[in-house]
């Protein structure tokens, strides 16, 4: 079986949600400065999404296809952005040709070390797209399962526990959503703190009566998880989780920029909540490095952008020696769920679900997958599970540079 091609479809379709799809924008690490910090949902995700009559949602997402020569065709979408197509199409596209889909390890070093100044960011993203797509090929061409391939779920069900970006920040609306949440099963609620380092002492006080008003109506059992994507700093979040610990969060994540290795090791060992990150890391050295700073109390790895499901094998074998946590990022849970359902509970006690993004990330897709009553089961479906419903597809476009 030889590869014949890689091509990149963007797809735009119709989805249906009740009422609003974006309330409110979390925070980003860019609201720091004031210019940025004055952005509001209007000029972000609601452009990215435009309302089409009462309850429909314009969809525009790009997906990667590894053609061959034997009909099987590798699915992994909808990518991450513009930057990983342009990757994609101009850098890896060349290395594939004609070669052997089923050898993903040989592939996967080809085409990293054809990207020495690549080995994060973007172009990792797009290797590890690719290596997705070739696994799926795998298993179409075996007619198993990815998981099955990988050796097998070690685990009955995981325990999910739901992200929340795009919902409102209000107290009352929040306090709403989490009596929703826990009502459906789920074991925690994440929530993306819009307040930082800017905000000053009315910032503070935002914070504090948001998560007084989410532990409120979660009780005392539920898991209430604080992201504040790289926009705190270590002061701030010290403040912070001094100011918030009454209230029992289960971590605070990415407070701080990705790259500060002492920082979080610092947090780590000065913060009453525990620390969480690791989703904007790539490829077992990076990782091997944390590990070997000590510098988490949750690491997060992002499957299908830390390397792939080749290089998420060596991931999982690191954090298995190392005995620590590992709950796997999830931008989309049919990548995600193969990596964590090989690893047992005491390192993977819980997977992530966004509530708004899992919909609009698999809108597209044919085999949706997403917690039933509070829990993922082990995805079963033929390949990986990324394969597009034609029947969404409104309009296709071919992607192309140059």
């Amino acid at each position: 079986m030889k590869i014949t091609d890689v091509k990149l479809r963007r797809l735009t379709g119709t989805m249906t949600y009740p009422g609003e799809l974006w309330e409110e924008r979390g925070a980003k690490p860019t609201d720091l400065y004031p210019a940025f910090r004055r952005l509001n949902v209007e000029d972000s995700m609601r452009r990215a999404f435009p309302r089409v009559g009462d309850d429909g949602y314009r969809v525009t997402q790009m997906f990667l296809n590894v053609e061959t020569d034997e009909g099987i065709t590798g699915v992994v979408g909808p990518l991450t952005g513009d930057a990983t197509a342009f990757y994609l199409l101009t850098q890896l596209r060349s290395l594939l040709i004609g070669q052997d889909p089923l050898s993903t390890e040989y592939l996967w070093d080809v085409m990293y070390r054809n990207a020495p100044n690549g080995r994060s960011g973007d172009n990792m993203i797009a290797i590890s797209h690719i290596d997705y797509a070739l696994w799926d090929i795998k298993a179409k061409w075996l007619d198993q399962p990815v998981l099955r391939l990988l050796g097998g779920a070690v685990q009955d069900r995981i325990p999910a526990y739901a992200s929340t970006a795009g919902f409102s920040l209000s107290p009352d609306k929040a306090a709403e959503r989490v009596t929703m949440i826990r009502e459906q099963g789920y074991l925690g609620t994440k929530w993306f703190f819009r307040r930082g380092v800017g905000d000053g002492l009315e910032g503070e006080r935002a914070n504090i009566a948001l998560m007084e008003a989410l532990r409120d109506a979660a009780g005392p059992d539920m898991k209430v998880m604080i992201d504040a994507w790289a926009n705190w700093g270590v002061d701030y979040t010290l403040r912070m989780a001094k100011l918030l610990q009454p209230f029992d969060p289960a971590w605070i994540e990415e407070p701080v920029q990705y790259a500060l290795r002492e920082s979080y090791a610092y947090l780590k060992s000065s913060s009453p909540i525990p620390i969480a990150g690791g989703e904007h890391d790539f490829t077992r050295w990076s990782v091997k490095e944390m590990l070997d700073a000590d510098m988490l109390d949750v690491y997060q790895f992002e499957p299908i952008w830390a390397g792939g499901l080749s290089e998420m094998i060596k991931i999982n074998a690191l954090v298995t020696a190392y005995d620590v946590t590992f709950v796997p990022h999830v931008y989309l849970p049919a990548a995600s769920a193969p990596v964590a359902f090989t690893l047992n509970a005491m390192t993977t006690p819980m997977l992530e679900y966004h509530l708004i993004l899992g919909e609009i990330y698999q809108h597209f897709l044919k085999t949706p997958l997403s917690p039933q009553a509070g829990y993922f089961y082990p995805p079963d479906v033929i390949g990986l599970g990324l394969d597009v419903d034609e029947a969404k597809v409104e309009s296709e476009q071919a992607v192309t540079f140059g």
